[in-house]
């Protein structure tokens, strides 16, 4: 239940504000909003089941004091990847696939090499053994960011501008990588 908790609340954290969160808003404003849940569900999966499972492995190879420190780094480098920020603007494209697969196949794309993945992979990998746990957590906070990107995304987007919501992801990434190497070499 631990990994569930944690790996909800770290991907859900990461994922506000991110450049997918915005993809699935422009999605919405073009496609139903059903159909673009539903190609986001399918993205997500994808992405966070590869992601889970390498970090699976990892954590059965790598002892888990040492995945504590890992863990920590990956954090930290979240919270300065997080303030430095997306300089890609993701569009809505057509596509002959269908609002289903397009949203889905856009999503897996955009969410490649994210940090949410690798959060995902991280999280995996430092609660050994729990694995579904962790995949549940991730997909779900994914789900719970995502879906406020669909319906109340331009009520976000005006409200809280990017930028603060990047120093605040930035700041949890930051505060849990620091407290974890804390933790790993004086607690």
């Amino acid at each position: 239940m631990e990994g569930l908790l944690a790996s909800f609340f770290v991907v859900l954290i990461a994922e506000m504000g991110d450049k997918t969160q915005f993809l699935v808003m422009a999605f919405a404003a073009k496609y139903d909003w059903k159909r673009v849940f539903c190609g986001m569900l399918l993205g997500i999966l994808v992405v966070h089941s590869v992601a889970v499972a390498v970090g699976a492995l990892a954590g059965e190879w790598i002892p888990a004091d040492l995945m504590a420190i890992i863990a920590s780094v990956i954090f930290i480098i979240f919270g300065i990847w997080t303030l430095r920020g997306d300089e890609e603007e993701e569009e809505a494209h057509d596509s002959s696939f269908g609002p289903v697969l397009t949203v889905a196949s856009t999503f897996a794309i955009g969410e490649m090499g994210d940090k949410t993945q690798f959060a995902a992979m991280t999280m995996a990998a430092q609660y050994d053994g729990a694995w579904l746990g962790v995949l549940i957590g991730a997909v779900l906070g994914m789900i719970v960011a995502d879906s406020l990107g669909i319906i109340a995304g331009s009520w976000l987007h005006c409200r809280l501008p990017a930028k603060k919501m990047r120093w605040f992801s930035a700041g949890i990434f930051l505060l849990f990588g620091v407290a974890g190497l804390w933790t790993s070499f004086w607690g």
